[in-house]
């Protein structure tokens, strides 16, 4: 493949880390869903729990479907999956029809995660990490963007059919019809060696094979680091508006900024983390970042001011924005002969998501919003843990 072919195909495949991004709207749209039905904490938390569930279930299977049919027909299923999740909402509002359409869009991002970063490495055959960087960069985009759109729509600041918040998924879902129109016309060549291997092994071996590395102390220990990294990034997500409402009285229109203001810092994170892992150990820098998250639950568990909580958001998005790299990163390097593995047991430890905002719901229900941030507390103490387990 050429190096005109490369520079076409970067074009639809950053379009499709745009894409990615569309999964971190599920916890403005909670909010909203909670709001339009008069939900409970517990029973709005469900949402973006479920959209997480599917990792558990489809990240490892991603892998090996990925192997039968190559990436990009893999990336291109994930994103039809996704086009039909966000069309739903566009014409149903009841709660059943939300939890199928959140559903959808967690089966398709974790169809997408999966196999989205293998593809860029057919496309891109030098400066890999800094284009997975840059991947992660336009999806934190549609991050923050999906909070601005929410509440644009619910304002009447744009024209929105009677559609109101939900005119977000309408304009996700042209985005996203565009990327697959866009990904299915460029011509990708993929290596064979994934196709080839799979063949020699059976679908049955090559799950067992992937379970049993979670035997490996490093590999179990990086699972549960992703997971906590994960819940902590979903709970924010959904909890700093509500803490907002909650302390300081704002509507809700009003404290959907927390998200983005959380997106905005994940944002900068993930831009300026690349240069300092450059220029320092990657303990150091992982120590600072846990430091941060610590701050920011503090923060968030004490602060009655918009200052204080605002501070509080940004400490934990900037800190949180690196983790995933680095703990994906220790994993990978511990068991290089068996990268497509340790990935998909990585990227199913995104299952976090679903776990920490369930025991989140119930925890404020109980004793409100500082219960929902004891829990992510948990998550930051157990990283804590993981610092001995980062070299470098």
């Amino acid at each position: 493949m050429d190096n005109k072919t490369n520079k076409l195909a970067l074009l639809p495949v950053m379009l499709c880390f745009f894409a990615m991004g569309f999964v971190d709207l599920v916890g403005i749209a909670s909010n909203y869903v909670k709001e339009d039905l008069n939900l409970s904490d517990s029973m709005a938390n469900l949402l973006p729990s479920l959209v997480f569930f599917w990792f558990l279930i489809f990240s490892v299977p991603t892998g090996v479907l990925m192997n039968k049919i190559g990436r990009k027909k893999t990336v291109l299923l994930s994103l039809v999956v996704t086009v039909v999740s966000l069309i739903l909402p566009i014409f149903f509002t009841d709660f059943n029809m939300m939890l199928i359409s959140f559903s959808l869009l967690g089966i398709g991002n974790a169809l997408m995660q999966t196999s989205l970063n293998p593809l860029v490495s057919t496309v891109i055959k030098g400066k890999l990490a800094s284009t997975l960087t840059f991947g992660q960069f336009v999806k934190a985009i549609a991050s923050f963007m999906a909070p601005y759109l929410a509440m644009w729509g619910a304002s009447a600041m744009i024209p929105t059919f009677g559609l109101e918040w939900r005119v977000l998924f309408a304009i996700y879902m042209v985005i996203g019809v565009a990327a697959t129109i866009l990904l299915a016309s460029t011509p990708i060549e993929e290596e064979n060696a994934d196709l080839a291997a799979s063949e020699t092994n059976s679908i049955g071996s090559q799950f067992a094979d992937a379970f049993k590395l979670l035997g490996t102390p490093i590999v179990l220990l990086s699972f549960l680091g992703i997971m906590c990294h994960v819940g902590i990034d979903v709970g924010t997500n959904t909890t700093a508006p509500k803490i907002l409402i909650e302390r300081l009285g704002m509507t809700l229109n009003e404290a959907a900024f927390a998200t983005s203001l959380y997106f905005i810092f994940r944002t900068i994170g993930c831009l300026t983390g690349s240069f300092f892992l450059r220029i320092m150990k990657t303990r150091v820098f992982f120590i600072i970042s846990v430091v941060m998250m610590a701050l920011s639950m503090a923060g968030l568990f004490i602060g009655t001011s918009k200052l204080v909580l605002y501070i509080a958001i940004a400490l934990v998005g900037y800190g949180n924005s690196n983790v995933f790299s680095m703990i994906f990163a220790q994993a990978l390097q511990s068991l290089p002969e068996k990268k497509n593995a340790v990935s998909g047991l990585m990227i199913m430890g995104l299952f976090g998501g679903t776990i920490f905002p369930l025991l989140m719901g119930f925890a404020s229900d109980a004793m409100g919003q500082a219960g929902a941030v004891v829990v992510m507390a948990v998550g930051v103490l157990y990283l804590f843990t993981y610092i001995p387990k980062v070299t470098k």
